[in-house]
């Protein structure tokens, strides 16, 4: 590419907008603003000397800073032979950080100010017979961009910050959606959604939480976010945010995902309806924030109404609150559910372990006992894997409690060990 010259024209604009004043840059832009834009534009397509690039792109900045509305001014039908994406989305890809940064901004600011009718075949303004750069091809690039920013940021401390301003921004576009679930864009997001403390950490993290929300309106990226760990990460910023935009966005992200898969068993599984309970308790002003609590109460309650047996089984072992509710003397219960008790490697077996080391409740801990005792009957190796995971040392410690009803069934626990299962249907409890 060869520079060109500034024509007289723009040369002479450009010296009446230079060096004014906010208020009169202002006026200039209120009297003349599509024939400013246009001479930006095309000293940013003919101009290659950097210093002439930077100082050009800060104003454009600078002017959109001021009112984001002249965006809008880029469309304007007198530059519909202009080719205004091209120079920006040129720019992302050469020169150094600062014109990648601005032209980013910039390039962001402008697609989204275009006028609603404007479709993937024309720039902007009415159609030219000149190929021009579409708007498809502004934000795929565009988004290609930032995902290389998330993997690998130009600047150390700016490249993820300015990546993730620009997809919140443009996260509402379909295409944009679409391109970046294409790219595996979610996983590059995931780590970020994670508690923070400073002032730019948290901005951060509203941002990064922002284009989740914007994505759960979106199928085919709620079917990713259901394979990653977006959920729990979701509900340990919730659960320790005290930014209300914070807890806001991520509660009305639970709201979009609360009916979609597995999202609302998953949501159960992680104790959000105590997480929603305590964020009710406090003090918020946001008259919507309050509203999606009370979605996601009563949304979660439906879920544990239909959870099976096993599973609200599972939730109170999960949540270490132990009672005698009906299943834990079902045999019933027991017969049809012993096989779960293998999953994930006897989770379930190895939390009632733990608990007996870690509950100071008698209730807690005479119904463990207890458990342990039924499987230890209905599972063909009960006898063994009870004594595998070193849980009869456990139980003998509290046939000394001094609660009755820790020590009768810690001792229906150790009888039924020592007889295993084709015995220990003889004991009752």
């Amino acid at each position: 590419m060869s520079t060109k010259l500034i024509s007289g024209t723009s040369l002479q604009l450009l010296r009446r907008y230079d060096h004014r004043s906010e208020s009169q840059k202002a006026q200039l832009l209120d009297d003349d603003g599509p024939a400013y834009v246009g001479v930006f534009v095309r000293v940013l397509r003919d101009i290659f000397k950097e210093e002439t690039v930077e100082y050009v792109l800060a104003l454009i900045d600078e002017l959109l800073a001021a009112n984001p509305k002249r965006a809008r001014l880029f469309h304007d039908t007198t530059l519909a032979d202009e080719d205004t994406y091209e120079p920006f989305l040129r720019l992302l890809q050469k020169g150094n950080w600062f014109i990648q940064e601005k032209s980013c901004k910039i390039l962001g600011l402008i697609a989204s100010a275009r006028p609603k009718n404007q479709n993937g075949i024309i720039a902007n303004g009415e159609a030219s017979k000149s190929k021009k750069t579409t708007i498809d091809d502004v934000l795929i690039g565009l988004v290609k961009w930032l995902c290389e920013q998330l993997k690998k940021p130009s600047h150390p401390t700016r490249g993820v910050p300015t990546a993730i301003n620009c997809l919140a921004t443009l996260l509402k576009e379909p295409v944009v959606r679409s391109t970046f679930v294409q790219l595996d864009g979610i996983k590059l997001l995931v780590p970020l959604i994670s508690p923070a403390s400073t002032q730019q950490s948290i901005q951060l993290l509203y941002e990064t939480c922002l284009c989740i929300w914007l994505l759960s309106y979106y199928e085919p990226a709620i079917e990713y976010l259901a394979t990653t760990r977006t959920l729990p990460r979701l509900i340990d910023v919730v659960k320790s945010s005290t930014k209300e935009k914070v807890v806001r966005v991520v509660v009305s992200t639970l709201k979009n995902l609360l009916p979609k898969g597995t999202f609302g068993a998953q949501m159960v599984e992680l104790q959000l309806p105590q997480v929603v309970q305590s964020l009710k308790a406090q003090a918020w002003s946001d008259e919507d924030l309050l509203e999606a609590l009370n979605y996601l109460e009563d949304g979660l309650k439906d879920n544990i109404k239909k959870l099976s047996s096993y599973d609200k089984y599972k939730q109170g072992v999960l949540l270490g609150h132990l009672d005698w509710s009906p299943m834990h003397k079902d045999s019933i219960f027991w017969r049809e559910n012993i096989t779960n008790f293998e999953e994930n490697d006897f989770q379930i077996l190895r939390v009632l372990i733990t608990i007996l080391d870690t509950s100071s409740d008698p209730r807690t801990l005479a119904v463990a006992c207890f458990d342990l005792s039924q499987f230890v009957q209905h599972h063909p190796a009960g006898r063994f894997i009870v004594t595998d995971l070193k849980a009869k040392e456990r139980v003998m410690k509290l046939m000394n409690h001094e609660n009755a009803e820790v020590t009768k069934n810690a001792l229906l626990c150790i009888q039924r060990l020592f007889l295993g299962s084709k015995y220990a249907s003889f004991l009752q409890a």
